[in-house]
């Protein structure tokens, strides 16, 4: 039986029949809802039990379903959600799966490389994964997957942002003025600690050991416990924060990164993310003389050659420990 119901002012159909696939697909008015619903149930009724035909299913029905049954059970799902509902957005979600030709999707490959290279390479990857898991688990018969015939961007360049002088000071200075108190111990912190803003943010009190000198991170971005070592700095830091959470750092994600922005705008710094703070923190472990295991093992890479994306050891700090072999 077909079945429709308002949700966020626009009306969802749903058809749910015995043997065949669901589908559901979302209307601005009851009408067209109305109409779909009884033309798909006429289908059915011929005999047809196939009816996520691409005639009758768009781009945006396959982003939608996406949402809600694969993105929840990825890590990154706070992220891709939003990447999800800027492409629902984008008018080539409206575009019919019987439409969606790969010069369609070059065409916004092309217009999407004007919000940057990484911007369009993340969405071709999304809509690729997209349509592989509705050929192959929900039943929607495309004879391929048009993404494999574009070429996705891969000019991406590694970042190797590290702080410059003076920004540090700047940053604290900055820190001063802000209405989230927790941004600045959580720049120091990620200083100190090479942690990712997620895991920072997913850090409780109960992860700390009785001497709050190791920081046990029990779900990381690689799948991974991690148990983290932390300097004195990064303990003072933790130690001088109220213990009455369930978090140590009690903020969510968007909280932060909106106060990072300000931050870096009263510091008038430019081109500095707080994920190059990590870089900072792992190319500081590597001049303190760590060696590459030991940092491997605070930051969690599992690929040794992956630290080189992180480690920016300037000429001049490796001059100065050649000439201390000599001193």
């Amino acid at each position: 039986m077909g079945s429709i119901r308002k949700r966020n002012g626009k009306f969802q159909a749903q058809i749910r029949r015995d043997g065949v696939t669901p589908i559901s697909k979302t209307f601005t008015n009851k009408k067209d809802a109305v109409v779909w619903v009884r033309g798909i149930e006429a289908r059915i009724d011929t005999g047809e039990t196939n009816v996520l035909a691409p005639k009758a299913t768009t781009l945006a029905d396959l982003l939608s379903r996406y949402s809600q049954e694969v993105t929840p059970a990825k890590k990154g799902r706070d992220a891709e959600q939003r990447r999800l509902s800027r492409l629902l957005r984008d008018s080539i979600a409206t575009t019919p799966l019987s439409k969606l030709t790969s010069a369609k999707l070059a065409e916004f490959r092309d217009r999407r490389m004007n919000d940057g290279v990484r911007a369009a390479q993340y969405d071709l990857i999304l809509i690729k994964h997209c349509i592989k898991i509705a050929r192959l688990e929900w039943g929607v018969p495309m004879p391929n997957n048009p993404v494999d015939a574009v070429r996705i961007p891969n000019g991406i360049k590694r970042r190797e942002r590290r702080l410059r002088d003076g920004e540090y000071d700047a940053l604290m200075q900055a820190a001063k003025s802000c209405k989230n108190t927790l941004i600045w111990p959580m720049v120091d912190f990620a200083i100190e600690t090479g942690m990712r803003r997620s895991e920072i943010l997913s850090l409780r009190w109960e992860n700390l050991s009785d001497q709050e000198r190791i920081a046990s991170l029990p779900d990381t971005k690689n799948g991974s416990k991690r148990d983290v070592p932390l300097t004195l700095k990064a303990a003072k830091v933790i130690a001088n924060l109220p213990a009455h959470t369930e978090n140590i750092f009690p903020t969510s994600d968007y909280a932060v990164r909106h106060a990072w922005d300000r931050l870096i705008k009263r510091a008038s710094i430019e081109d500095l993310k707080f994920h190059d703070l990590r870089h900072e923190a792992v190319s500081r472990f590597f001049e303190m003389g760590l060696s590459v295991p030991e940092v491997a093992l605070i930051s969690g890479h599992k690929d040794y050659r992956m630290l080189a994306r992180y480690t920016h050891m300037t000429a001049e700090n490796i001059l100065n420990k050649l000439d201390a072999k000599w001193d």
